[in-house]
């Protein structure tokens, strides 16, 4: 059974990007449009990686991270952050809230396969 990848991002062409990228590499990915929605599907069902945009309406990538943090199902989950954000100051935040790595968009394909491998073996 492949493993199951969360992708959150306020951006479909994000999403589908990281869905058509990660499905090729053999991996069943689901799709949320924000933290919100995202925090529901993890509230459902147990997922091997997350990626989440961090600038998000609503709930942000940093607020999802700390909801998944705080369920002791997901507190070892690998949360990744894929943010057009390059400022340390923001990658210190991701870390505190519990984010496990972080991505900069645009992404490159062979590198989002080689973490979500590295986190999620």
């Amino acid at each position: 059974m492949p493993k199951s990848i969360l992708t959150v991002d306020d951006s479909k062409t994000i999403r589908d990007m990281v869905t058509f990228t990660l499905s090729r590499a053999g991996y069943s990915v689901t799709e949320a449009v924000d933290g919100g929605a995202g925090l529901a599907l993890v509230n459902r069902q147990k997922f091997d990686c997350i990626i989440t945009d961090l600038n998000m309406p609503g709930m942000d990538g940093l607020a999802l991270t700390r909801a998944v943090r705080a369920s002791a199902t997901n507190r070892a989950t690998p949360v990744l952050l894929l943010t057009t954000e390059a400022d340390p100051a923001k990658k210190t935040a991701g870390r505190e809230a519990g984010a496990t790595g972080w991505l900069v968009k645009p992404f490159n394909p062979e590198k989002l396969v080689e973490t979500v491998r590295k986190v999620c073996p």
